[in-house]
Parts: structure tokens; sequence; C-alpha cells
């Protein structure tokens, strides 16, 4: 087995991979049309976020940490909605723990929280873990 720090530079290799291939396919992405969204939940971290903000006309990042017992919760939550609106709204989610320029930028003080992004403008922050039906019912106003 390697020594940890070997382990942690491969880990951080592979992440910073990721990140750049990431960022790739969000800037791709701007001009296309909306039946090209992504279904799935889209990674998300602080190097990568403006690509997807300006990438997507809507999106919701469910910001999250794994020791949060109501994140764990909503993350099937949030896949269920983004199957469900695949074509109309993209769904991100961030690690505030491993992020925490993106959590200090948009306030995030509590989590779960959800930030709203609509045309690549900030328009509302949702905090608090809530069945699908009410987190999309406060998600219609906005699409």
């Amino acid at each position: 087995m390697p020594p940890v720090s070997r382990l942690d530079d491969e880990i951080e290799a592979i992440r910073e991979k990721k990140r750049r291939e990431m960022i790739e396919r969000l800037s791709g992405k701007a001009n296309e049309g909306r039946s090209e969204l992504p279904g799935g939940v889209l990674e998300m971290d602080d190097a990568s976020i403006d690509a997807a903000i300006q990438s997507y006309p809507s999106l919701v990042v469910d910001c999250w940490a794994a020791w949060c017992g109501p994140c764990r919760a909503m993350a099937p939550v949030i896949e269920q909605l983004a199957k469900k609106h695949k074509g109309k709204i993209v769904f991100g989610k961030i690690n505030v723990d491993r992020n925490p320029g993106t959590a200090a930028r948009f306030q995030v003080m509590s989590i779960p929280a959800f930030l709203v992004f609509r045309r690549g403008e900030h328009v509302d922050t949702i905090i608090g873990a809530m069945p699908a039906e009410r987190l999309e019912q406060r998600l219609a106003k906005y699409f």
C-alpha cells in the first residue's frame, strides 16, 4: 500500500482532472438548447460553479456536507427532481466543507441550502430539508 501522502497526491490529481473535465464540459454547453441539458446531478466545486451558472439558464445548486444528516436525506430528492426536470432545470451539488469559497460568496450559513440561479443571476437561497413536492413548489416561481 502506498504511503498516505502519495495517496493524497493521487486523489488530488484525480480531483484536478475531473475539475478540468467538468469545466470543459460546462463551458461547451453555454449556447446549446434546453433539450441538451443534463438530467443527472452535476458535481461542482469552487472552480467550476461559475461556468455552470453562466452555462445553464435554470440551475439549482445543493450546498451540502458529508456530516449533515438532512443533507444526506435530500440527496435522493435532488436526484429525483433532476430526472423529472431534465431539459428544463439543471441540478448540481457542492460540498461546502471542500469548497468554502462558494459558501462564503453566497453567504451559506445553514445546510442544506439550495442556491437558485436564473439566467446567470442568483435569485434565491432555499434553506432546509423538505419533501420533493415542497421544494418543487418553492422552485416553481422561478422556472
